[in-house]
């Protein structure tokens, strides 16, 4: 009996003992589990590694996708009449959904108008506004009409979008299982800076896609009209030009006759001088004549 006991007591403790090491065994299991987590991070996953897998996980863009064009035109015009082409051009950008950017109308004289618009129309409407404001034209001066393919850089932006989603979503659940306040800090310093460069690809890809959606139009018609003058009430005051000129003669006069008066008053001494003199050598040469006859 004392040797069954004896047995008994010997199988138990060699069991406590199993126990105790398996337990033991799963603790550390767990810790190494933990430590290669906490490590994750910073050895295994590097955001410049994140980016290349989700690149490479992308697959290639339709080559038959919807080019995307921005375009700007330049139009020149002389109209008729200027307010009513403007009146009729604003009509026009309402019609075809488009919006005013700028409006300005100048005088530069009596002759000269000048009205100046720039406006944004939706692409699918770009050339028939173009013959329309051509249409309210006397005379195309210019027209310069230019496009740029953003179809590329659109498509490299949307790649770009795509790799840093995918870095955000893993730096997320990176976040969500960081144990070390080391790591958690790290973390949201990377995931603060994917986040910014996210804005500023969406904002950069928004830009394109409303460049392209709506066409730049730069429109300026010129007015020159011809004025004929009238004939004015003043112009036609004929006793009233009568008497003043019958004055400026009469003045004329009465100044010349005063000029002569004083020419030959103020100057009398010298002619008497004059004729004194000349008297003398007349007498002379009538004297010398009669001598000869003699």
């Amino acid at each position: 009996m004392k040797k069954v006991l004896f047995y008994f007591l010997l199988l138990a403790l060699l069991g406590l003992l199993v126990a105790c090491s398996a337990n033991e065994e799963k603790s550390s299991v767990s810790e190494m589990d933990m430590a290669n987590n906490s490590a994750s991070y910073t050895e295994k996953e590097e955001i410049a590694t994140m980016e290349e897998e989700a690149s490479s996980a992308e697959t290639p863009s339709e080559t038959n996708e919807e080019r995307m064009i921005i375009h700007n035109a330049i139009i020149r015009t002389n109209v008729k009449e200027l307010a009513q082409a403007q009146s009729n051009m604003e009509q026009k950008v309402k019609e075809y959904g488009g919006y005013i950017v700028e409006s300005n109308v100048y005088k530069e004289d009596d002759e000269t108008s000048r009205g100046h618009m720039i406006v944004r129309i939706p692409e699918k409407h770009f050339e028939p506004f173009l013959s329309d404001a051509e249409g309210e034209a006397s005379k195309v001066l210019e027209r310069n009409v230019t496009g740029q393919d953003v179809t590329e850089q659109y498509i490299d932006l949307t790649s770009r979008l795509k790799s840093k989603r995918v870095v955000e979503e893993r730096l997320l659940t990176f976040m969500k299982g960081a144990e070390k306040t080391e790591d958690l800090l790290k973390i949201s310093t990377d995931l603060a800076k994917v986040q910014e460069e996210i804005e500023v690809i969406v904002g950069k890809m928004k830009y394109l896609e409303n460049q392209s959606s709506f066409s730049t139009i730069e429109l300026t018609m010129i007015e020159n009209r011809v004025i004929i003058p009238g004939i004015e009430n003043n112009d036609l005051n004929t006793w009233e030009k009568t008497k003043k000129q019958l004055v400026t003669s009469t003045n004329a006069l009465l100044a010349a006759g005063s000029a002569i008066v004083v020419f030959f008053i103020g100057n009398l001494p010298v002619f008497l001088i004059v004729g004194v003199i000349a008297f003398a050598v007349y007498w002379m040469i009538k004297r010398r004549r009669l001598d000869q006859n003699k």
